[in-house]
């Protein structure tokens, strides 16, 4: 009872906060606008970045596109207290996003978000904070809907928090000295084309960013969903179980071989005769770690599946005995 009274008061809590910022949205539609909030922002004084901050976090739970908000917070405060404001808001935002998600409105998130919860979920399941950190500094999903559907997800309240506003820094830099170049030119201050060129050139960044980011993490991991796509495509893959033989018996993915780690060493050309590439699995990750470490000491092309047969059987994947 003791226990379930704090759940039931941050429910409460959660729920009238939401209407009322919901009712304030509709009543006043016209103030979360990139002017209003700049001309409200700007007449607040001294109250001027608690003011923007919250603007900034309510739009984000009302699903209000949050690339104007950056720009404004950049043409509002400049390149360094533009991103301070704008990563504040952006942050505190998608923790109200994802409480809400998780505790009140789980049912219209799943509806919302349809089959593209299932990529999210496996993807937390198999990387945790780091699949929220790639898809902060990888725009995957819209920013709004990713806050919602993260919050039904297993990754924890303070991973996701962390991860948020540690990867989302890049693009707010980005977007904020945007906005502050925009201004300048608009003012036709001096140095104007310069501040242009640097705006330009970290969009660039920013991009190049992405795809590098994309790409090493495609080379980096292969997980169960990996794997199972490499297996269903037509690149030859030997998937090699290290684990002993009788937990291999349990269940193993379908045609795998079984090779504890004391052996792989040994039977490195007997396993990959013609230089196929290996993907080591055992229970977790630990011993297929070091059989890919093995692996490749010895000139083999091998990876490590992440999670191993865990989450392999945990996303429901066809086990052979």
């Amino acid at each position: 009872m003791s226990q379930s009274l704090p759940k039931t008061a941050y429910r409460v809590f959660l729920t009238i906060l939401l209407l009322a910022a919901t009712a304030l949205a509709i009543r006043y539609r016209d103030v979360l606008s990139m002017e209003s909030i700049q001309r409200w922002t700007l007449e607040a004084g001294a109250w001027a970045p608690a003011v923007f901050i919250l603007a900034y976090a309510v739009s984000t739970v009302l699903f209000i596109p949050a690339t104007p908000i950056s720009l404004a917070g950049g043409a509002l405060f400049g390149p360094v207290w533009g991103t301070v404001y704008n990563l504040l808001g952006a942050t505190v935002g998608a923790m109200l996003a994802f409480a809400v998600s998780k505790y009140l409105a789980s049912e219209w998130v799943r509806r919302m978000m349809g089959g593209r919860l299932k990529k999210l979920y496996e993807g937390v399941e198999a990387e945790g904070w780091e699949f929220v950190a790639f898809t902060r500094l990888v725009p995957v999903f819209p920013f709004n809907a990713l806050n919602y559907a993260l919050g039904l997800t297993p990754v924890k309240f303070t991973h996701y928090t962390v991860a948020t506003f540690v990867f989302m820094l890049p693009s707010s830099i980005v977007f904020t000295y945007v906005g502050y170049a925009g201004k300048e030119a608009l003012a036709d201050s001096e140095g104007a084309l310069q501040k242009i060129l640097i705006a330009l050139g970290l969009v660039v960044f920013a991009v190049f960013l992405a795809r590098i980011v994309r790409k090493m993490r495609e080379n980096a991991l292969l997980d169960a969903n990996g794997l199972k796509q490499l297996l269903e495509g037509s690149k030859p893959l030997i998937v090699v179980d290290v684990r002993d033989e009788g937990d291999f018996a349990q269940g193993h993915v379908p045609g795998a071989m079984n090779i504890p780690l004391a052996q792989v060493e040994g039977r490195l050309q007997e396993i990959a005769p013609d230089g196929k590439k290996i993907a080591f699995i055992c229970k977790t990750d630990r011993k297929s770690s070091k059989a890919a470490e093995v692996a490749l000491k010895g000139g083999v092309d091998a990876e490590a599946v992440k999670g191993g047969m865990e989450l392999w059987k945990k996303l429901n994947f066809p086990v052979e005995k």
